[in-house]
């Protein structure tokens, strides 16, 4: 298990950077393909639960933003928010992952054998994760707002 790395100096640098990193796992999290369906089920509840409650504060600072001068909403726009929809991209791409493990371990249950993409996700937990999100946004933009970094 992969214990985080942080420098007391900048806790809103790693942060920033942990948030933005979709391999990066959280405290406590087993390999996924090492995961048996218990734990594939579990890690899938905590992701759920976690993207859920991004996209609620990224609802709500778009919503306070309405109400901001331009100059704030600007500086909103552009460290705010893209801090907030990396980690949601983060969770959104780590829920994929369990999702696909769930898939390829029930499959196994069933005597199927999924097909397996080069990174260990099945190819049906792939294309459902990048092709739907709870709030309907479009995968595309969805990655073109994660992969930004401030001050580029």
């Amino acid at each position: 298990m992969k214990q985080s790395q942080t420098r007391p100096e900048r806790p809103d640098v790693d942060a920033a950077v942990r948030g933005g990193d979709w391999t990066q796992a959280m405290d406590g999290e087993s390999p996924v393909a090492q995961a048996t369906l218990k734990q594939a089920l579990y890690w899938t509840t905590i992701y759920t639960e976690i993207l859920a409650m991004e996209e609620k504060v990224l609802r709500r600072i778009k919503q306070l933003m309405a109400s901001q001068s331009p100059e704030a909403r600007r500086e909103a726009e552009l460290t705010n928010v893209p801090v907030i929809a990396a980690q949601a991209e983060r969770f959104r791409q780590r829920l994929g992952y369990w999702n696909a493990r769930v898939l390829e371990l029930r499959g196994a249950a069933d005597g199927q054998k999924p097909k397996r993409l080069l990174d260990g996700n099945t190819a049906e937990g792939r294309a459902s994760v990048m092709n739907s999100s709870p709030d309907g946004a479009d995968s595309k933009a969805r990655r073109r707002t994660a992969t930004r970094r401030p001050g580029r």
